[in-house]
């Protein structure tokens, strides 16, 4: 399956919230924090989805998956990254995340709930833990929830 990486565009929000609003549910329940639910139409603003670049992903002409993060001189972040769950374990997320870490230009840094299957993901694209923190939940701070920062650093040469 061919995976194609392009900017987003306002007529992807549909798409890109139906993708969030159901991925989102089962982040937050392999982090026992379904209750903590919001969708992205209820997030996306204070969260600064659209304060970075956004990318999608899309596969045989309909959009699969997103990703947003900032890049700045000898690094970036990915901030959000989601996959359409009928998508999960066909190399959408995989592209996605290479096309950002290739335009990144170094270190990488993003978070990851506690209990999310997408750890093991990240360490396997060589992805490394270092730190873990508990604290109030990014977009539902109402919650507390304990999330790990993993790092990917460019292969030393």
């Amino acid at each position: 399956m061919t995976v194609l990486i392009r900017p987003y565009d306002s007529a992807d929000w549909d798409d890109i919230q139906r993708i969030h609003d159901a991925a989102r549910l089962d982040e937050l329940r392999a982090a026992g924090l379904l209750d903590a639910y919001l969708d992205l139409a209820a997030t996306y603003e204070n969260e600064g989805l659209f304060d970075d670049e956004v990318w999608v992903a899309e596969t045989e002409g309909a959009v699969a998956g997103f990703i947003a993060g900032s890049v700045g001189p000898g690094g970036g972040e990915i901030t959000w990254i989601y996959v359409d769950p009928g998508q999960y374990r066909r190399g959408v997320g995989r592209a996605l995340v290479e096309h950002f870490v290739a335009r990144s230009g170094g270190r990488v840094e993003l978070e990851v709930l506690d209990g999310n299957a997408a750890r093991d993901f990240y360490e396997a694209l060589g992805f490394v833990l270092e730190s873990t923190t508990t604290g109030k939940l990014a977009g539902n701070e109402m919650f507390t929830a304990t999330g790990h920062t993993l790092v990917w650093t460019p292969p030393q040469l």
